[in-house]
């Protein structure tokens, strides 16, 4: 999918992507390994946020390939979720520590600019809803001539209420009618109730959406005029970033020692070229169960029903399934969504306290705060089904050409049976070819590894049964991840 035809504006028209956040308002479905923005959750198709993010650019002038910007252990969801709609990334750059926006936004116009071009860059978030593409294509093609003069462009959404949830963008005038940026007259913090309902009534005030519109050259001179130290932390990061597959890993070091500041409060706040253009496309940041329900189609009784789901008497509801069928009887007003290892069920006027449950969670150490039973991997993914004491059963599916690492237990021993597809299985230096309804038996202390030559997923069963069977019983020899085997890089790794 390549779009390299000018833009009306001369420039090219690069999208930065920013892939972070954890976004534990959507507990128990977003958590730490697998963010919202993975998931397919606004309207019925199968269309990740972060898929529909990029797909919804599909007709812009100018447009050319993605950069996106990634926490490291996402980076083969980043990866496999760009292969399914077609686009290959212009690079997909991983943060080895979340440092905010700044940061991020300076990376991708030193890399966008790196080899001497200065092409437009349109920064975005992968985790948003925007309902109506054609309205959001049309607002960023009028910001474009702003944009290529020097302005930076920010997307103010027009308020549907007086919100207290966001910031504002005050504009320098009424952005009734306005079909072009207008000055920015300042950035302000979320207000109380009263305060909104006065910003409302100017018709000056949008909400402040984090999606941007700039050259690199511009962005990059206003951050080295007003935070110099992000640009020489990020430019050190990038001088010595190394290649890791088909990504680009930035030095730890280096970025560690960037502020951890956000692009509205290290540039956007102070700079005197700041332009805000309102947006009405239907947008929403997804920011808890309610304001999905609110953002979703809902059926006659005002009720969101997403996978197996009967609803009888159900009003305004958000239910959602995952794996087991969910049944609303005569409820009012709930949030109820099932995931393999967790069943929420909350008032909708309640939902954003989920993020208070997540912090009770990771203090009590409990693995729900932070990952799925299912647990996804560059070769594919393992699903925890059953365990005992000295003992548990793994679901594991390896995809077509992928491969384990070349690894051994000190403490367990493996079952292996296949169920799907034909494994190349290695055993101290000995292979053979497993096919379905076929098993294999790994001892303890076996240098091993399990390969899928074919083009369909292997599908096996693992049994494995031992004295301690934690994932960082594991020692590789070689991994073509290019993953460590230190037992903290280890943890839920095989």
């Amino acid at each position: 999918m390549a779009h390299t035809s000018p833009s009306t504006s001369g420039s090219a028209l690069v999208p930065v992507i920013l892939c972070g956040g954890t976004g534990t308002r959507l507990w128990p479905l977003s958590r730490a390994t697998y963010p919202k923005q993975y998931w397919a959750l606004a309207g019925e198709g199968q269309e990740t946020l972060l898929q529909q993010t990029q797909q919804r650019l599909v007709g812009l002038p100018g447009l050319a390939a993605p950069l996106l910007i990634c926490n490291e252990d996402h980076r083969f969801i980043v990866a496999e979720q760009m292969r399914q709609i077609g686009v290959e990334p212009a690079a997909i750059l991983l943060e080895p520590i979340g440092r905010n926006t700044a940061p991020a936004v300076a990376v991708a116009a030193l890399k966008a600019t790196a080899q001497g071009e200065d092409p437009l860059l349109l920064v975005l978030a992968a985790d948003h809803v925007i309902r109506d593409g054609d309205r959001f294509r049309q607002a960023v093609a009028a910001g474009l001539a702003a944009a290529e003069a020097g302005q930076l462009v920010t997307f103010g959404i027009v308020p549907t209420a007086p919100e207290t949830g966001y910031g504002y963008i005050e504009a320098a005038q009424a952005l009734a009618g306005a079909e072009a940026p207008v000055p920015i007259a300042r950035f302000v913090e979320k207000p109380d109730r009263s305060t909104a309902e006065q910003f409302l009534a100017t018709g000056r005030f949008t909400w402040n959406s984090g999606m941007f519109l700039f050259k690199a050259s511009a962005i990059l001179a206003e951050l080295e005029r007003l935070t110099p130290e992000v640009v020489s932390a990020c430019r050190a990061a990038l001088e010595h970033d190394s290649a890791d597959l088909d990504f680009l890993r930035l030095e730890r070091e280096a970025f560690a020692g960037c502020p951890n500041v956000a692009i509205d409060v290290a540039v956007m706040e102070k700079t005197d070229r700041g332009a805000v253009l309102p947006l009405e496309a239907g947008w929403s940041d997804v920011g808890s169960w309610s304001a999905l329900w609110e953002t979703a189609d809902q059926d006659d009784a005002g009720n969101v029903l997403r996978g197996r789901v009967i609803s009888q008497g159900a009003r305004n509801c958000y239910l959602r399934s995952e794996h087991r069928l969910v049944v609303g009887l005569g409820v009012e007003d709930l949030v109820v969504v099932e995931t393999d290892d967790v069943v929420l069920v909350a008032h909708r006027d309640r939902a954003q306290e989920v993020k208070e449950v997540v912090g009770l969670l990771e203090r009590q150490g409990a693995r729900e705060s932070k990952a799925h039973r299912k647990i996804y991997r560059p070769w594919g993914s393992y699903d925890g089904i059953t365990e005992g004491d000295r003992w548990q059963v793994k679901k594991i599916v390896v995809n077509p050409g992928a491969s384990l690492s070349l690894q051994m237990h000190h403490h367990r021993a493996e079952h292996w049976v296949v169920v799907q597809g034909t494994a190349l299985v290695e055993k101290d230096g000995q292979q053979e070819l497993v096919g379905e309804n076929q098993s294999t038996y790994i001892p303890l202390g076996s240098r091993h590894r399990l390969t899928n030559p074919g083009r369909i997923p292997v599908e096996m069963i693992e049994v494995q049964s031992g004295p301690y069977l934690g994932e960082d019983d594991i020692v590789r020899f070689e991994d073509r991840y290019g993953r460590s085997d230190q037992p903290q890089a280890q943890a839920l790794a095989s």
